[in-house]
């Protein structure tokens, strides 16, 4: 049997990156998979990948700050396939920029969807899966763990992830829901997430930071996408039963 055979697993920011990696990973695991996004081309793209084979995958568009979007993204899996077992809350954005450089409105559009999104997502699916049980995988980040001058929204929003995902499986577990929520925090990954990030520096100030941050990492690169994904499939399969409330860290001995 598959690690995730027919588990049906929605995936948010699941277009690119290190979304679209989980949902490859879990496909080929036996599971069945909801990818939202807000980009719609991307969306459509990515789904024309993950349909080799006829695996069973479906795309819908989805901005997670929007409450009343959740509910719409759990009708339609539902009227699909029955019901949500793993959700993974991946939507996510970073820029580059100090506290002096970063203005308000970058600072609110980063809470609002790292961690609004969040809040958002675990919330809905709690009350989908409360009487099935279900895995909510909330991603976060070293940088909730440690911090970077140039990223202070993404900081705040990624450690209030780790913290919130703490309260939210307290919660689960000691009202019996079967439900359990982890943190997912990566390192520095070969996505368009960091090299969007990176594109907004110079090239020799994005170069300085590469160099920089690969000197910090024990390992001496940065991971591949489906390496971050094998944590999410770990996490989504029943071998982490005994995991609630953790942060699952994957950095290459970054934080070490």
């Amino acid at each position: 049997m598959k690690r995730v055979d027919n588990k049906v697993c929605v995936i948010s920011g699941g277009a690119r990156g290190l979304g679209l990696a989980a949902a490859e990973a879990l496909l080929a695991e036996g599971a069945r998979v909801m990818i939202t996004d807000l980009d719609e081309a991307a969306g459509a793209e990515a789904l024309e990948r993950l349909r080799a084979g006829g695996k069973p995958v479906a795309f819908t568009r989805q901005d997670v700050t929007v409450e009343d979007g959740w509910a719409e993204v759990f009708d339609a899996v539902e009227r699909k396939w029955g019901g949500v077992d793993v959700l993974l809350n991946n939507a996510g954005i970073a820029a580059l920029a100090d506290v002096e450089a970063a203005d308000f409105a970058h600072w609110k559009r980063t809470l609002a969807v790292n961690l609004d999104g969040v809040y958002l997502g675990t919330q809905a699916a709690i009350g989908r899966m409360k009487t099935r049980g279900g895995s909510i995988i909330n991603v976060a980040s070293i940088e909730g763990l440690i911090g970077e001058a140039l990223i202070p929204a993404y900081n705040a929003s990624k450690g209030g992830v780790r913290i919130f995902s703490k309260s939210a499986a307290i919660h689960c577990a000691r009202a019996g829901y079967r439900i359990r929520i982890n943190s997912l925090c990566p390192g520095f990954a070969e996505t368009q997430l960091v090299a969007g990030a990176l594109a907004a520096l110079t090239p020799e100030d994005a170069q300085t930071f590469v160099e920089r941050t690969l000197a910090r990492i024990p390992m001496g690169r940065f991971a591949r996408p489906e390496e971050i994904a094998a944590a999410v499939l770990f996490l989504a399969s029943d071998e982490s039963s005994y995991m609630t409330g953790s942060d699952l860290v994957v950095d290459g001995g970054m934080t070490a």
